[in-house]
């Protein structure tokens, strides 16, 4: 269960789109502007610009299946969010390349952390003029208390007519330039060894990442004080570990509006986040003894315990998004 959370106009509902679209759940990119995406359907929402009630869509990637759970970024909708964050298993929080970490972006992270909600970031619109991925990364941990691991970095930031334009992405663990093809609407991607310009940068921050993942590792450290090469799926699992863990959070790169970037986006999500079974027992009290605590664990076979977090009213009858912590329904 996945939830994106941001700042208002951080490209959230642009990157649920994108999301979507590159994943199968709809043929068709719907755009912001012109009210015709997925989650944003209600015309409140459209004439606004702004996600105001959560959707939820499934959609399958690389044989996992994610229920999507568009939730608001508005302070003004903050109890929607709350019970949106609430049957979450993981969340991307989304932070525009220009603004970086703003007051709103804040709230959602405190709330986040409230319910226990491991993240990814995604540092969005680096093609904007004024976009600076390294400037984002560095407010996070301060302004947010996180601990953030940068697996990519932009080649390139700002707009196509600028000397330096955002046109790629470096992945850090399989140390390979990504470039997304402009026909398609970045659906294809390839990947090429790094150009020899990127390489001492890539290396560089290569190492940041690793000196950050050998608190989180012993065979890690051990590989490293032996001089070993250390293996891309040791990486990935120590950085699954700790995003499970909420000790880190993987950082990613791109431009939704583009197609750049969100691919690989969805690749972390599958492989660093939680799955519901991987979450902590939850703890509720019994209904005849209200003192008495109980707990359930992630269990087909535990009694039947659920959470209805959203009522959608509908002539025909109401609609019950439930989520289902332990037992069947």
């Amino acid at each position: 269960n996945l939830g994106v959370s941001a700042h208002i106009d951080a490209g959230k509902t642009t990157t649920t789109e994108h999301l979507l679209f590159y994943a199968g759940a709809k043929h068709k990119l719907g755009g912001v502007d012109e009210g015709t995406t997925e989650t944003d359907y209600d015309p409140e929402e459209q004439q606004r610009g702004i996600t105001i009630y959560s959707a939820c869509v499934p959609f399958e990637w690389k044989g996992y299946t994610v229920n999507l759970i568009d939730t608001p970024g508005h302070v003004d909708f903050t109890a929607e969010v709350e019970r949106s964050l609430r049957v979450l298993d993981g969340a991307i929080c989304v932070f525009a390349g220009q603004k970086g970490v703003e007051a709103q972006s804040e709230t959602v992270w405190r709330q986040a952390n409230k319910y226990g909600v491991p993240r990814i970031v995604f540092i969005n619109k680096l093609d904007r003029e004024g976009a600076d991925f390294y400037r984002v990364l560095e407010e996070i941990g301060p302004r947010l208390g996180a601990d953030p691991v940068a697996i990519q970095i932009p080649v390139g930031q700002g707009p196509a007519h600028t000397s330096d334009p955002f046109r790629a992405i470096i992945d850090l663990i399989d140390m390979k330039l990504l470039t997304f093809s402009t026909q398609d609407a970045g659906r294809t991607v390839t990947a090429h060894e790094v150009p020899e310009d990127f390489l001492a940068d890539a290396r560089d921050w290569r190492n940041v990442m690793l000196e950050k993942l050998y608190m989180h590792s012993e065979e890690m450290m051990e590989l490293a004080m032996e001089e070993k090469p250390i293996p891309p799926e040791l990486i990935r699992k120590t950085l699954r570990d700790a995003c499970v863990r909420q000790a880190i959070q993987p950082v990613v790169c791109g431009s939704a509006l583009r197609g750049v970037g969100v691919q690989p986006l969805l690749d972390a999500v599958a492989a660093y986040l939680p799955c519901p079974i991987d979450r902590p027992a939850v703890e509720g009290c019994d209904p005849k003894k209200p003192d008495k605590k109980i707990l359930r664990k992630p269990d087909p076979n535990d009694p039947f315990c659920a959470l209805v977090f959203k009522i959608l009213p509908a002539k025909t009858g109401d609609m019950f998004w439930i989520r289902v912590y332990s037992g069947k329904l």
